[in-house]
């Protein structure tokens, strides 16, 4: 069901079929989903809307959610910790949309096998064609486009330009999410929720 992108090993595929549906029901999508062992085992899930742009708020919502499910499926033998985030803004890129999404902006690309004798590209993306992911590489004093087949994709995510940084600020502007007020709000009614079970 879901790609090698958003879950690699198949403990993290079993734990996107069950995430998925959750997720998708509450209108959010999954970006990626990574069972992390250590200490103490970390679920990290990242989670985003369909149009971009969560918050703090719609994690929270989502862990609330996830952790009720998990509980009951309990697919996870050990202790862990979950952790539902937002996918940042040099984001991995998990999704042929994805490439699509960010056409014009630097990314680092890796494949699984070796293409043309290497297996990592850092370019340009330039948008999808089928089921191929197309990059701008710089040969020399050349432009080249090549295209990737979307399955020979490992790990993929956007290169952190001043560029991008810009674009995520104007996107975050348009949606009239930078109100330095309303973080605080929300923080503060997270806190009370938490003051209120522990009672």
């Amino acid at each position: 069901m879901s790609n090698d992108l958003i879950a690699k090993a198949a403990m993290d595929r079993r734990l996107a079929e069950i995430i998925t549906p959750v997720i998708e029901d509450m209108g959010y999508e999954l970006v990626r989903v990574r069972l992390m062992s250590g200490k103490t085992n970390i679920l990290q899930i990242m989670a985003d809307k369909p149009e971009g742009g969560i918050e703090v708020d719609d994690c929270a919502k989502i862990s609330t959610a996830l952790g009720a499910v998990l509980d009951v499926e309990d697919p996870i033998s050990d202790e862990y910790a979950l952790e539902v985030s937002s996918p940042g803004i040099d984001r991995p890129l998990t999704r042929l949309k994805d490439f699509d999404m960010f056409e014009g902006y630097e990314a680092k690309i890796e494949t699984g096998e070796l293409i043309d004798g290497r297996r990592r590209f850092k370019g340009v993306l330039a948008g999808i064609e089928g089921n191929e992911v197309l990059i701008n590489l710089e040969e020399g004093k050349e432009t080249v486009t090549v295209g990737l087949q979307f399955d020979w994709l490992s790990d993929a995510k956007l290169v952190l330009t001043d560029e991008l940084i810009k674009e995520m600020l104007r996107q975050r502007k348009a949606a009239g999410v930078l109100n330095e007020d309303g973080f605080d709000e929300i923080e503060t009614d997270a806190d009370t929720e938490t003051d209120l079970n522990e009672e």
